[in-house]
């Protein structure tokens, strides 16, 4: 299998796409795949830079099994874009702020449509509860489970799971 780099995106590089790193980089390590893969998180903007995750991701993702705690936010830089071989905005506003500077070939899409086939976009939990985490945390466990078996990869532990890694 050809080494895959996957750079997860949303705005500040504190909520969701953390999420999403920290989600399909357990997948990936529990298939023993981890050489198989670079996975990373970015921010379309710097506010957050150098920054942990926002506390709520880390406690969701660590009721999970899942620890994102040594993650630090950064902002997507223009070689990202060339580098990577898949970018996933986690909405269709960090999709347009990244299609302003996309050189040719940047392989970019929405991760509604890439990972979860609905086209959604996977709702920014910032200004909201825990609850709000927990609805992102799901949508990304499932998108990240398909996104490895469309990669061709069989993970029969993906199967039905939707609330759990464990």
């Amino acid at each position: 299998m050809k080494r895959i780099s996957i750079l997860f995106v949303c705005m500040g590089n504190i909520c969701r796409s953390p999420l999403a790193e920290g989600i399909f980089g357990h997948l990936v390590a529990e298939a023993g795949l981890t050489g198989d893969f670079t996975i990373d998180s970015a921010g379309t903007g710097g506010w957050h830079e150098g920054e942990p995750p926002d506390r709520r991701s880390i406690a969701t993702a660590k009721s999970h099994g899942i620890d994102i705690s040594g993650q630090r936010a950064r902002c997507i830089r223009a070689r990202d874009l060339r580098d990577f071989d898949l970018i996933l905005a986690m909405d269709r506003d960090n999709l347009a702020a990244l299609g302003k500077s996309t050189p040719p070939g940047a392989n970019i899409h929405l991760f509604g449509d890439a990972a979860l086939g609905t086209g959604e976009d996977i709702p920014d939990p910032y200004y909201g509860g825990t609850e709000g985490f927990e609805l992102v945390y799901t949508r990304l466990l499932t998108g990240c489970c398909r996104l490895l078996e469309t990669l061709g990869v069989e993970r029969a532990s993906c199967s039905g799971k939707t609330s759990s890694v464990r």
